[in-house]
């Protein structure tokens, strides 16, 4: 026969641990990255090889900018628009000077880089979608596999960055320019306009970067959130 007393204590003891799996399943399920995913192709060798030398070299990131007074303008307006989703300044610094670094190096708009990131992960660094992409910028585990090394942790700012850029560079490439039939494949959308547009939008909305002319009396402080689309 069943003591009422030890099933009622069974159960109180049984609820607390319920509630904790919810919130654990309920944090899981917000961290995963409402992203698609990257189509794994056969690379020609001359495209693999130009892709792991792309991705193998690590030089230190700086900002890419004609004048130091622009590139400190800039990424103190960036900074001022990043600040509610990376609150720490100096990983918000690391983020940006990286992001501006290799978009510039892969020959990517980083403004379009910020919308692409924005829409994919939310700039949540270990945001990992349904389909297996990881990271910042949503990268697909294959690619370490064709065009770089198995051992590269796409977690790591810089890793995940120099592979989101990359791949980017090359589907902008295989489309001759055509930014919204590239973003699809970077999407795994090629053919549907949502993906496309989405990402577009984020960075006309969020993240458009018109530096005014120089002014040698004007302190680059002075023209922060001067480019803002409101």
């Amino acid at each position: 026969m069943t003591n009422p007393a030890a099933a009622s204590s069974s159960s109180a003891c049984t609820r607390p641990l319920a509630r904790l799996v919810l919130a654990l399943l309920t944090a899981l399920a917000a961290c995963a990255a409402q992203a698609g995913a990257q189509v794994e192709e056969a690379l020609s060798a001359s495209v693999q090889n130009s892709m792991h030398r792309s991705v193998s070299d690590y030089p230190a990131p700086h900002l890419e900018f004609a004048t130091d007074v622009e590139g400190w303008a800039w990424l103190a307006d960036m900074s001022s628009r990043l600040a509610t989703k990376i609150p720490d300044w100096p990983t918000r610094r690391d983020f940006l000077i990286t992001v501006q670094y290799e978009a510039s190096r892969a020959g990517v708009d980083p403004q379009l880089v910020l919308g692409l990131i924005q829409h994919e992960s939310n700039f949540r660094k270990f945001a990992v979608s349904s389909a297996g992409a990881r990271g910042y910028m949503q990268v697909m585990p294959f690619w370490l596999r064709q065009i770089g090394d198995v051992e590269h942790d796409l977690f790591n700012l810089r890793t995940n960055l120099r592979y989101g850029c990359t791949i980017l560079r090359y589907y902008i490439d295989r489309e001759n320019g055509d930014l919204y039939r590239a973003l699809g494949r970077y999407n795994g959308s090629l053919g549907r306009p949502e993906y496309p547009s989405a990402v577009i939008a984020s960075m006309q909305r969020h993240w458009l970067w018109n530096p005014l002319p120089a002014n040698e009396a004007e302190p680059a402080h002075a023209r922060v959130g001067a480019n803002i689309t409101r």
